[in-house]
């Protein structure tokens, strides 16, 4: 037998996380500010425009339990290399997006490549990092992730207009899903099979596991909330007269507090023994930023999207951080994200779609605040039940 080659080092291989993490959210992100124009273009209702955020959140459900099965069959770090390669197509494929087919078959191709490789990260996170680091890889692979997310929805209006198309916007992010593709090429090379032998044996999802349940009803609520904002909160704005430009900055604002949030959870996690203590104040962020995009919009808008963003970056980051925390190996962590992947994203997935009915429905976006307020409120029922003693899956 092979004796294992050396792995790079620490920062090395945190880099190479990054890379690929930072493509993980800009092919949904890139789409909401540019959505009044889709939709006039291709003809598409509110409920269709909405499926293009739903599609890939979809994706991310339905496929995270393959993730694990590829992982077993060529290894998760090969998985993720395979992934990355699908993101750069989907992407790529939006250059004839003024063909409806085209436009969402690469939606679903990019999301399947998102399922795959967000599924499979912290399982590696586990895998290749000591336990006392786990909070701060992932707050780097969430900064990472939140930055490309901000990026995308903050340039996406400008670089339509000096490419003459969003089409050309959309596809141009491809160049940073090839950079994330190259990077993490060499250390898929670099970290052979030994190196997790016994970690990548086939297991069943945690389905009997309580745990599990509480985790994957949190993130489901977590999921409905930010993917919904996501697609909505710019088109808010747009209803209440705002340049299409304007309401892109705006998201920006929203995706830049999920990074100073994002990366500051998990780094405080390694120095609590109650998730709570973080859990709770992020899921009530959440909700007055949502009460407030109902009640008083124009009131104080910045104000509400950082209270939104800053709600949901801690809150996601800190499930990435359940994923691992509540698990007692890389392969039930893998094994506790494919199932509460599909649990959360097949359910959050019809969350744009819904609220786009909401719109379509009822003739203006105001209702949807309020709904998502009341969503952050299950939330924070569900987050008073992850008591640090529950037994961790196997």
């Amino acid at each position: 037998m092979s004796r294992p080659r050396a792995l790079p080092p620490f920062w090395v291989m945190a880099a190479a996380l990054v890379a690929v993490a930072a493509n993980l959210r800009v092919a949904i992100t890139s789409v909401p500010p540019l959505l009044a124009s889709i939709s006039a273009d291709l003809g598409l209702s509110h409920a269709a425009a909405g499926a293009l955020t739903t599609l890939p959140v979809l994706c991310m459900g339905l496929f995270a339990p393959v993730a694990s099965a590829v992982a077993h069959r060529i290894g998760a770090v090969a998985a993720v290399l395979g992934a990355s390669v699908c993101v750069v197509l989907g992407t790529a494929s939006r250059f004839a997006g003024d063909q409806v087919a085209v436009l969402y078959a690469g939606t679903f191709v990019a999301g399947v490549g998102i399922a795959v490789a967000g599924t499979l990260l912290p399982r590696l996170v586990k895998t290749f990092f000591p336990a006392d680091r786990v909070g701060l890889v992932t707050g780097l692979y969430m900064l990472a992730m939140m930055g490309g997310a901000a990026l995308s929805s903050a340039v996406s209006v400008p670089l339509a207009e000096a490419l003459g198309s969003w089409e050309g916007a959309l596809g141009s992010w491809t160049v940073i899903a090839v950079v994330g593709t190259v990077v993490w090429a060499p250390f898929t090379m670099r970290a052979n099979p030994h190196h997790t032998r016994g970690e990548t044996a086939r297991g069943r999802l945690p389905w009997g596991a309580p745990v599990a349940w509480l985790v994957a009803a949190y993130l489901t609520l977590q999921s409905w909330c930010f993917y919904s904002t996501v697609t909505w909160l710019a088109p808010t704005y747009v209803e209440h007269g705002w340049a299409a430009s304007s309401a892109g900055y705006l998201l920006s604002a929203f995706t830049a507090a999920q990074i100073v949030s994002g990366l500051l959870g998990p780094v405080l996690s390694d120095r609590v023994t109650d998730m709570r203590r973080l859990l709770l104040p992020s899921a009530l962020l959440g909700i007055v930023g949502c009460v407030g995009v109902y009640a008083a919009p124009v009131a104080a808008p910045w104000l509400w999207a950082v209270l939104i963003g800053l709600g949901q970056g801690a809150a996601f980051s800190l499930a990435l951080v359940l994923l691992v925390t509540y698990a007692r190996t890389p392969a039930s962590s893998g094994r506790l994200t494919g199932m509460a992947f599909l649990v959360s994203y097949g359910i959050a997935s019809v969350g744009p779609l819904a609220m786009g009915v909401v719109r379509d429905v009822t003739g203006g976006l105001t209702p949807v605040w309020l709904i998502l307020a009341a969503v952050g409120v299950v939330q924070v029922l569900v987050v008073t039940r992850l008591r640090p003693d529950l037994r961790k899956v196997d």
